[in-house]
C-alpha cells in the first residue's frame, strides 16, 4: 500500500510573519495519516526547517541546479538544499520549463544532483492546453518522464513523480479524477516496465487541487497525493487537503 503524500509549494510568496503562521497551524493540525512536505522559497528553508524540526512534517526546496558549485550566480545546489535538511526539492515544473526554458535533459540531470545528496526530485510531468487538445498528452508526459528515467537508470525507483497538466495550474481548471487518473495509470505503467517496481512509486497530482475535490482525486487508484500550488498558502485549505490524503 502506497502510502499518501500531500506537498506544499509555496512558488514565490511568503513572509516571515506569514511563514510562522501558517507552519504553526500545519503542525497544530497533526496528526495526518498521510506524509505531509512543504516546498519553500529558499531564503525561508532555514527558518522552516527550525520550525519543523522533529517534527514529521518535512521540508524542501522549490528547484535546484544540476551542478554540484562553480561560477552559477543565483543558483542553489542540491547538496545546499541536504545541508538546509531538505528531504525533497520540486524539478521540472512547468513554470520552470515555459519562463527559464528548461529542457528535459536539464530537468533530469538535477533529479540526479538531487538523488546523489539524498535529496528525493519530485518531478513534474504535464501537457499544456493545445497538446491535450491535440491528442498528445500521452506522448507529452511519457517523454518528459523517460528523459528523467534514463538518466537516473537503476535509480528511476528512488523519484517522485508529480503529473501536473499546465491547463490546470493556478486556472481554477482541474482534470476530472477519470482524466487525472488515465494519465497516472499510464505514468505507472511506463514506471513498471523501467524500473519493476512502478506500483510502489508515488505519483502526485497537481492543477487547481482546492479542499473540495482533494479527497475525490486521490480515492483514484493511481494518484497517491497531491502537489499544492495556492491552496497551500491557505492554513485552513492546505490542512482540510493533509486530512483527504487517507
Amino acid at each position: 500500500m502506497r502510502r499518501k503524500l500531500v506537498v506544499g509549494n509555496w512558488k514565490m510568496h511568503g513572509s516571515r510573519p506569514a511563514n510562522a503562521e501558517l507552519l504553526a497551524a500545519i503542525l497544530g493540525a497533526r496528526p495526518f495519516q498521510g506524509d505531509v512536505a512543504v516546498c519553500v522559497p529558499f531564503p525561508y528553508l532555514a527558518e522552516t526547517a527550525a520550525t519543523l524540526a522533529g517534527s514529521d512534517v518535512r521540508w524542501g526546496g522549490q528547484d535546484c541546479s544540476a551542478h554540484d558549485q562553480g561560477a552559477y550566480t543565483g543558483e542553489v545546489s542540491a547538496g545546499m538544499l541536504a545541508e538546509c535538511g531538505c528531504r525533497y526539492v520540486i524539478v521540472g515544473h512547468s513554470e520552470r520549463r515555459a519562463y527559464h526554458a528548461e529542457t528535459d535533459a536539464l530537468v533530469a540531470a538535477k533529479a540526479q544532483a538531487a538523488l546523489a545528496k539524498g535529496v528525493t526530485p519530485i518531478v513534474c510531468v504535464g501537457e499544456t492546453l493545445a497538446q491535450r487538445e491535440a491528442g498528445e498528452t500521452e506522448a507529452v508526459v511519457k517523454r518528459q518522464l523517460s528523459a528523467v528515467i534514463h538518466q537516473l537508470a537503476h535509480c528511476a525507483g528512488e523519484m517522485v513523480v508529480a503529473y501536473e497538466p499546465v491547463w490546470a495550474i493556478g486556472t481554477g481548471r482541474t482534470a476530472t479524477p477519470e482524466q487525472a487518473q488515465h494519465v497516472h495509470a499510464v505514468l505507472r505503467a511506463q514506471l513498471h516496465a523501467a524500473t519493476g517496481h512502478g506500483d510502489k512509486m508515488r505519483i502526485l497530482y497537481g492543477g487547481s487541487v482546492k479542499a473540495d475535490n482533494a479527497a475525490t482525486l486521490f480515492a483514484q487508484p493511481d494518484i497517491d497525493g497531491g502537489l499544492i500550488g495556492g491552496a497551500a498558502l491557505k492554513a485552513a485549505d492546505f490542512i482540510a487537503i493533509c486530512r483527504a490524503a487517507r
